[in-house]
């Protein structure tokens, strides 16, 4: 058989099975079966079962389950609460006012976080009754929030960026500092966009909020100092070298458990359904990642990959045509799939081409996750828009609708990422080396 009839093969059981409801991790355990069965002659029970173990058993992929358990804690404390109250006072002056609280609200949470979902439901839950209180524009508010919250799959500790370093084999510490720039870079955008609109808009007549004196802004600040100190904590410990990813993600937890028993949340109960929550997104996760690596292997034994490079490679693209050509792929992907889904899945074709046209794999792990990020806003699959339904009964054409600028400022930081690549990779090389990853 050809690549082509290869690929047709694999994507019509990959399909078939996903259609039928499997579940996406043992749907790439089936495709990797099938390739396995008529491509080579080895066991494929001891193969299924070595492989799986080799990826489940990565001490890098350590740290995923930590930074979940460490966003399921903060998601159960008065964290989104407090956050309001300390910038509320700093943006009200800003063209487009407490929208504004939407945006520098998820940038915060998504660096002690790490999932747009968490991101989403925590700084929504808050900031969703207080801005509709004051009249502000519900497509507003819905669209930044959409947008803003995708920032938990960029700004260190990023679960997406964690399962694409494992499945590369990339340092994971390199990759979090790669997000830092373009993620702030990314809010700056979308901060930028609200102002523009509030200006221009004639429709922009929310309630003025009380003048506030310096003092009182400082005040209020004060309910910002432990989030605050929770990302020192852990951003801080890997940038000075104390700590690998994995240790700055356990110094996440315990200092995430203080924060919820300083604020008097941490309960039985809350300790519980924290631990129950993220043991099942921990699970899901290494199922897909699992599946993955035995689909990796089936399709290194097709040779698969190597020749669809190669055959890229006859195409004679440039580096810009290359990037834009997976552009293209991933948001149409993103449509079906999730994030960490579309990363997994796709890699063991990716990678090859990638290295093969000298892109750094470092600055391809923000690339990629821009593009992600773009999926968690996409009908019908986006992730964001079923969780935004879910908090405002609003039709999901109405959030969609509502999400559009924020993608296309996305497609935008795609090229800004494109001209300015050192917004990625500036950080990691300048990063203190630590032992481990």
């Amino acid at each position: 058989m050809n690549d082509i009839s290869i690929i047709i093969l694999f994507l019509f059981v990959l399909f078939l099975l996903l259609g039928s409801g499997v579940w996406v991790g043992l749907a790439l355990m089936g495709v990797a079966w099938v390739g396995m069965e008529l491509f080579t002659t080895r066991p494929v029970g001891d193969v299924m079962l070595t492989t799986i173990w080799s990826a489940s058993s990565s001490w890098t992929l350590t740290a995923l389950p930590l930074f979940i358990w460490m966003g399921e804690i903060l998601y159960r404390t008065r964290l989104s609460e407090d956050m309001f109250r300390g910038l509320s006072p700093w943006m009200a002056r800003l063209p487009g006012g407490l929208v504004h609280t939407n945006i520098v609200g998820c940038t915060v949470f998504a660096a002690v976080s790490g999932s747009s979902a968490a991101t989403l439901t925590t700084v929504g839950k808050m900031s969703i009754p207080e801005l509709r209180k004051r009249d502000y524009p519900e497509r507003m508010v819905i669209g930044t929030l959409a947008g803003a919250a995708t920032l938990g799959l960029m700004i260190p500790p990023s679960l997406t960026l964690i399962v694409y370093g494992v499945t590369i084999n990339e340092s994971i510490t390199k990759l979090f500092f790669a997000g830092v720039l373009p993620g702030i870079v990314l809010a700056v955008m979308f901060m930028a966009y609200v102002a523009i609109t509030a200006r221009l808009s004639k429709s922009w007549h929310p309630t003025p909020e009380p003048a506030m004196t310096f003092a009182e802004k400082l005040a209020n600040s004060r309910f910002l100092i432990p989030v605050i100190c929770l990302i020192l904590l852990v951003i801080g410990s890997m940038y000075l070298g104390f700590a690998t990813a994995t240790e700055a993600a356990a110094f996440g937890v315990v200092g995430a458990l203080a924060l919820a028993a300083g604020q008097r949340s941490l309960s039985w109960a809350t300790f519980s359904a924290s631990l129950m929550g993220a043991t099942r997104t921990s699970a899901m996760i290494a199922l897909i990642l699992a599946g993955a690596a035995f689909l990796s292997l089936a399709m290194g034994f097709t040779g698969l990959p190597r020749g669809l490079a190669d055959l890229i490679a006859t195409w004679d693209l440039s580096r810009f045509e290359l990037l834009m050509v997976l552009l293209i792929f991933y948001i149409v992907l993103g449509c079906f799939l999730d994030g960490i889904s579309s990363v997994v899945l796709t890699m063991a074709v990716v990678e090859p081409m990638i290295r093969q046209a000298g892109i750094d794999l470092i600055w391809f792990g923000i690339f990629i996750v821009v593009v992600v990020e773009m999926a968690q806003i996409t009908p019908p699959i986006g992730f964001n828009l079923f969780v935004l339904q879910g908090m405002t009964d609003h039709e999901m054409g109405f959030i969609a609708r509502a999400a559009i600028p924020m993608f296309l400022i996305m497609v935008l930081m795609v090229f800004v990422l494109i001209i300015f690549p050192e917004l990625a990779t500036w950080l990691p090389d300048n990063l203190r080396q630590t032992p481990g990853r």
